[in-house]
């Protein structure tokens, strides 16, 4: 088929989208953070969010829009800015509704809709500038300019990322789920959990905000 890569760049591509998958970032957080705090569901349908953003990152790229974002300084600048003040937005939702404040039926708070986890899995990885640097620096080393089926490879390599993250996320999803009881029957140590997502979004927040375009 046109659109697969040979053997040895889809395995070096294997390899580096492994380690990739294993390396922790705002999606990870996010969605081990949803699942600790409103259960196995809010957890997978943030993951499927952020999944859904590969895919567009993978569209923009393979058609050269997200070249066109990396490329403009304001853009990127405006990119950076919003991605990082959402990051802010998250970490502050997990110091005021965490998952400590789900413990107690008196302060129980309403579940959110899957929607709205889906829609924040969608969001935080879209506003990544690392995300789309990856796509428009990382994912082109493994097709030719001058390949005459470069899209179809792009998307190709963009949908079979997700094939080998989806199921390492999945399991640390469960994970996460299993142990969920257990820690949520010790408050102080959700409470510290709370504290560290809110440091981990803030963390990356700050990464942000100095990700060079080039």
């Amino acid at each position: 088929m046109s659109f697969l890569p040979d053997l040895s760049t889809l395995l070096a591509f294997s390899l580096a989208a492994f380690v990739l998958t294993i390396t922790p970032g705002p999606d990870m957080t996010l969605f081990l953070g949803r699942t600790l705090s409103e259960g196995r569901s809010a957890g997978i349908m943030a993951m499927l969010g952020a999944s859904t953003g590969i895919l567009i990152h993978t569209s923009l790229a393979a058609f050269g829009i997200s070249a066109l974002i990396a490329a403009s300084p304001e853009a990127f600048l405006a990119l950076k800015i919003a991605g990082a003040a959402y990051l802010v937005f998250l970490a502050l939702q997990a110091l005021f509704k965490g998952s400590s404040f789900q413990l107690e039926p008196s302060k129980r708070i309403k579940p959110r809709p899957l929607s709205a986890h889906w829609l924040t899995g969608i969001g935080i990885n879209l506003l990544n500038p690392k995300i789309i640097l990856f796509f428009v620096t990382f994912l082109p080393q493994f097709v030719s300019a001058r390949d005459p089926h470069v899209t179809g490879k792009l998307i190709f390599l963009g949908v079979y990322f997700l094939l080998l993250a989806i199921p390492f996320s999945v399991a640390m999803i469960f994970a996460a789920d299993r142990f969920a009881s257990a820690l949520k029957a010790r408050p102080k140590v959700m409470r510290v959990i709370d504290w560290l997502f809110a440091g981990v979004f803030s963390a990356f927040a700050f990464r942000i905000l100095f990700t060079q375009a080039r």
